[in-house]
């Protein structure tokens, strides 16, 4: 069992019920979990094979938890032919949806190294992907790769198995190529969860069944996903509330919140991610039935109409996370920033609305503990005794941290945090430490990825 003891850490951020922080304090692991967090731990007490860090300096907090991405749109980032400001939301689809469904396995298993480190190297610890683009071509092992991905990195991954099985000919923004039929899209969803689905504590793998959107798919998807989660006891997820509710009314004559409470599409088992077309009564409905919200808000940049009503859901008591998104509508994947870019998203709305901005702490929180909740892993998203060993240490003694260490909890929020961490723990492994990720050539997984965005994508422009 590896031993590892963290030695005078200038503060140690626990994200727990009381937002306790331990200045001067020790932290030791133990195997996969936390043992201890004490003002002084003697070495001389431990087992032999304790590797002891001296976190002087230091500030330590909890592995961030990432709960809505695409990790295959890495391969399409920055491309100014493909700028949402330059294009219709149509001429954009056209552009780019093409574009995805010429991707194969080998693209989608580089493309998740690239999105797994890049978080990685920002504090995020845990990984949701919400893979929905299976080219006929490419077949039905990506997220198998995907799972590879992830144990080559150290990445804690949860794995959301979607799908898209509405024709464009019936509405559907999806090519055919990347179109599945429901028996498909279930019958896949089946064989991960009994191949990859660890419902254990510590558990680094788990499946969600994720049909893609309610536009794009056919109303048996949704009620087939919602059954068989219900029957594996995994959870569900989908994209909602992102402009499309006025489209579902006119097909439904319902909205797409009344539409997923209609069929079940809602509970402590289902969270969902953007929602920033939400009014007052849906976030009710939302808060009533424990459904939890994935925030996203740097595509609000992008391609949101309006910011997100984080501070009212958050006064209703909705279950709040907070996520990268893929590379469509954010080209970086670094949840960290996200952190900022949520808080002063809410600043900058907060005169045009009754709900007050969350504190900025609570913001460090949307990024742990609530993504913890809406992954329903509560051994993950805070740091204390019997907790994951899941973690990140940044080095304050920066100049871009003068003036700001008084406040361990609204360092993210408020400064906002641009450079790598300088170590990040998963299950008590090191798997980032002073610029590099232990034990593999950072250099050879550019080169790798690199060729195949060169081989497929690039040619297709």
């Amino acid at each position: 069992m590896r031993h590892t003891l963290f030695k005078s850490c200038e503060a140690i951020v626990t994200c727990d019920d009381n937002n306790t922080v331990h200045r001067n304090a020790d932290l030791l692991v133990s195997g996969a979990s936390i043992a201890r967090i004490e003002a002084h731990i003697d070495e001389t007490t431990l087992a032999e094979n304790t590797t002891v860090i001296d976190a002087s300096g230091h500030f330590v907090y909890p592995g961030l938890i990432n709960t809505h991405h695409h990790f295959f749109q890495c391969f399409v980032r920055n491309h100014a032919h493909l700028d949402w400001t330059k294009l219709s939301v149509l001429e954009w689809l056209d552009k780019i949806y093409p574009l995805f469904s010429r991707l194969d396995e080998a693209c989608f298993y580089h493309a998740s190294i690239t999105a797994m480190g890049e978080l990685i190297k920002h504090g995020c610890t845990t990984a949701f992907d919400h893979q929905y683009n299976f080219p006929r071509h490419a077949g039905k092992q990506i997220i198998d790769r995907q799972f590879e991905a992830a144990d080559l990195l150290g990445m804690r991954f949860h794995a959301g198995r979607g799908g898209n099985t509405l024709p464009k000919s019936e509405g559907s923004t999806i090519p055919d190529e990347m179109r599945e039929s429901t028996d498909e899209f279930i019958d896949d969803c089946a064989r991960l969860i009994d191949t990859y689905h660890d419902p254990s504590p510590y558990s680094m793998r788990q499946v969600v069944i994720a049909p893609c959107q309610p536009v794009n798919s056919y109303r048996e998807t949704f009620t087939e996903s919602i059954a068989l989660a219900r029957d594996k006891k995994v959870l569900l997820h989908s994209h909602v509330g992102e402009g499309e509710s006025e489209v579902i009314r006119q097909q439904t004559g319902m909205r797409t919140v009344e539409w997923c409470e209609d069929i079940g599409f809602v509970g402590s088992d289902v969270w969902l991610a953007h929602c920033w077309e939400l009014n007052a009564g849906e976030i009710n409905t939302l808060a009533s039935t424990k459904t939890g919200v994935s925030h996203c808000p740097e595509p609000v940049y992008l391609v949101g109409a309006e910011v997100t009503p984080i501070a009212e859901m958050h006064a209703a008591g909705v279950r709040l996370g907070l996520g990268v998104d893929g590379a469509a509508s954010n080209d970086n994947s670094n949840l960290m920033h996200c952190i900022h870019s949520a808080y002063m998203l809410q600043a900058l709305v907060a005169s045009q609305h009754k709900f007050a901005v969350p504190e900025p702490r609570s913001f460090m929180h949307f990024a742990t503990r609530g993504g913890a909740d809406l992954l329903q892993r509560p051994d993950l998203g805070t740091l204390g005794a019997g907790k994951a060993a899941d973690l990140f240490m940044l080095d304050t003694r920066k100049v871009d941290y003068i003036g700001a260490v008084h406040d361990p909890e609204s360092l993210m929020a408020k400064v906002g945090v641009s450079a790598p961490v300088d170590l990040t723990m998963i299950n008590g492994r090191i798997v980032w430490r002073n610029g590099e990720f232990p034990g593999l050539d950072e250099y050879q997984m550019f080169a790798e990825a690199q060729s195949h965005v060169e081989r497929v994508v690039y040619p297709n422009l």
